[in-house]
């Protein structure tokens, strides 16, 4: 007798490195043999969400509620949730969020469009929402890096990783080489200045600085950025780096990370997608988020940053403390020690 597939749509409408740290959960559901895998995302995440195994199906909705998306909460983001469900026709609904997300939301349009089973982790009641829910801080625990968490609310849902799969995050690469990775020597350091919010950035200056210093210490250093990080990787790459600014979509960017021998780079999406294809990171991780949550996951990291600094915690997208101290305390010097550390240890 052949076993009737079940459809189930794994929701995390967040960025990039949040969609990457979902990898993993969406393994473990996609490892049952009798599952098919609809991932529901938002426009931050739509690239990254491509780029992960065993997603058979993927669509996109943008909600406010969760990045900055310039749309009303309407009938016409009902309807956009009402499209994907009535196309999915999902057996059940399992919601992805951070400690600071509410899950209630997307379920209640998730509910309203006729999902017979959602499941998620509130902290809040959620009778008539969530016919599973999990208590993060009581059914699990909360300071775990995010990956942990997104397999812990897939696990309770009954769910598992495969037997070899080590839970390490994961993005399978393009077929296609782009040309611009072409000329790239055979041995190079990736160095990402860019990050999505201005409070996690170390300063341009400072890469600058790196650069020249891994230069100078008989290193080849490519830097990478996107499209609208142009002027900034042009200046930290200056004379003496490669410069990949907004000449690679997100597949090539995860390829010339691939063949870095390390990368070094703030708290973003790029540092899950350097976790992704295997690399060492220097992580120069800004205090306003817990890295015990969200430092890159499952590969050498040199955690650098000010873990005391006035911001900790805040989750500020603009530091709120004069001078940034938490990142420009980090001398360029102390970047590059922690390159050649990394090094010393492949």
């Amino acid at each position: 007798m052949t076993t009737a597939t079940r459809r189930i749509l794994v929701v995390r409408l967040d960025s990039m490195g949040d969609v990457i740290m979902a990898g993993p959960a969406v393994r473990a559901v996609a490892a049952r043999e009798d599952t098919e895998v609809w991932f529901l995302g938002g426009p931050r995440g739509k690239s990254a969400a491509r780029l992960l195994p065993g997603v058979d199906e993927l669509r996109i909705v943008g909600v406010p509620w969760i990045t900055a998306v310039d749309r009303p909460v309407d009938a016409a983001l009902v309807a956009e949730v009402d499209a994907v469900v009535e196309e999915c026709r999902p057996d059940e609904a399992i919601i992805l969020t951070a400690a600071h997300q509410s899950p209630l939301p997307i379920a209640l349009l998730l509910r309203l469009a006729g999902v017979p089973r959602i499941l998620g982790a509130s902290v809040e009641a959620s009778a008539g929402l969530l016919d599973g829910r999990w208590i993060p801080g009581e059914t699990f625990p909360e300071d775990i890096p995010e990956p942990e968490r997104n397999l812990a609310i897939v696990r309770l849902a009954g769910y598992a990783l495969p037997e070899g799969d080590d839970g390490a995050l994961r993005v399978d690469l393009p077929d296609t080489r782009p040309a611009a990775l072409d000329d790239l020597p055979d041995e190079y350091l990736v160095v990402h200045p860019g990050a999505q919010y201005p409070a996690r950035e170390y300063p341009a200056h400072h890469f600058t600085e790196v650069v020249r210093l891994l230069v100078e210490a008989g290193h080849r250093v490519v830097v990478t950025g996107g499209e609208h990080e142009r002027a900034l990787t042009a200046a930290v790459a200056g004379e003496r780096g490669i410069d990949l600014g907004g000449r690679l979509d997100l597949g090539g960017t995860a390829q010339a990370l691939a063949g870095a021998s390390a990368v070094i780079v703030g708290n973003t999406g790029p540092a899950h997608l350097a976790a992704a294809v295997g690399r060492p990171i220097v992580s120069l991780f800004s205090a306003v988020v817990p890295p015990e949550r969200w430092a890159p996951y499952g590969v050498p990291v040199e955690l650098l940053g000010r873990r005391d600094a006035a911001c900790r915690g805040s989750r500020a997208t603009l530091c709120p403390v004069p001078g940034h101290p938490c990142l420009t305390s980090v001398a360029p010097t102390e970047v590059v020690a922690a390159a050649e550390r990394l090094l010393a240890r492949a």
